[in-house]
């Protein structure tokens, strides 16, 4: 049995267990049809222990699942090892930041919306010192937080990177953490990483519609499979993770309605479009008055 279960583990258990109740099937019942015992079902489904591939194709077939594309998801979420270069960190950082290393792996896009950060994968390291410094936050080892932070990042310059879209209100880019010195470096390196040929940035401004202010902070970890997508929203008692359709349909119509809010993509600026109100433009405001 795991006594650390981890968020791609649990997502493959929920996801059973949703399958199942769809067939309207006890845990019994699920497991008399693929010659299993119902115990080691239901530790399945929490996330306690893993799964044969074939069995889990077979009890996919006998929950009535036809989809192959989600079942082969299924698949590739069980045969995971859930290595990765944040091995090297189990035991220094939290479970949650283990997590979220490994989702923005597996993604094929990341959609994020902050509010009052500038998102983790476009920090620079002094402004993330600057945030790991507060008391409250109680970060055990600022060096291998930041670390960390910093070997995330490097998931936007890899072979196959997703497609990363970042939607940061403007209230983000007043926030002086560290000081005047270190927001003028991370207003520079936004710029800077915006260049790059997947990273989208849009800044919504104060005068925006009220929706931006009625959304919190989140970020869309979209899959291959988009019904094996999460949405992960910051809690003070830690990460809440939703998966379920309703919530992914509504969280994707929701950063659809931010990116409407927010300016112009960062973007190189031409002869023609150096009058344009665009986020640029507003961050090149924001760097005179610094």
């Amino acid at each position: 049995m795991r006594t650390a279960i981890t968020e791609r583990q649990r997502r493959l258990g929920q996801e059973l267990k949703k399958l199942r109740e769809q067939a309207g099937l006890s845990a019994g019942e699920a497991a008399e049809r693929i010659d299993m015992g119902r115990g080691q079902l239901s530790h399945i489904e929490a996330g306690r222990t893993s799964i044969l591939s074939d069995r889990l194709r077979d009890l996919c077939g006998a929950l009535g699942c036809e989809s192959v594309p989600y079942i082969e998801g299924l698949v590739a979420m069980s045969e995971a090892t859930g290595k990765g270069w944040w091995s090297a960190y189990k035991g220094n950082v939290g479970s949650a930041a283990m997590n979220l290393a490994e989702l923005e792996a597996g993604a094929t896009a990341l959609r994020s919306h902050e509010s009052l950060f500038v998102p983790g994968l476009l920090q620079t390291e002094e402004y993330m010192r600057a945030i790991f410094a507060n008391p409250k936050l109680d970060v055990r080892d600022i060096d291998e937080a930041t670390a960390f932070r910093m070997e995330r990042q490097t998931v936007l310059t890899s072979e196959n990177p997703p497609e990363f879209h970042a939607v940061i209100h403007e209230a983000a880019l007043h926030m002086r953490f560290g000081g005047a010195a270190v927001l003028r470096g991370q207003l520079l390196h936004l710029v800077e990483v915006a260049q790059l040929p997947n990273v989208t940035v849009q800044v919504v401004p104060f005068e925006a519609d009220v929706d931006a202010a009625l959304s919190g902070a989140f970020l869309h970890s979209v899959t291959p499979v988009r019904e094996l997508s999460t949405v992960v929203l910051d809690h003070p008692s830690g990460p809440l993770y939703l998966s379920d359709d309703e919530h992914l349909a509504l969280y994707a119509s929701v950063f659809d309605r931010l990116t409407g809010c927010a300016l112009a993509p960062i973007g190189v600026r031409t002869h023609a479009t150096l009058a344009a109100k665009d986020s640029l433009a507003l961050i090149q405001h924001l760097l005179y008055a610094l």
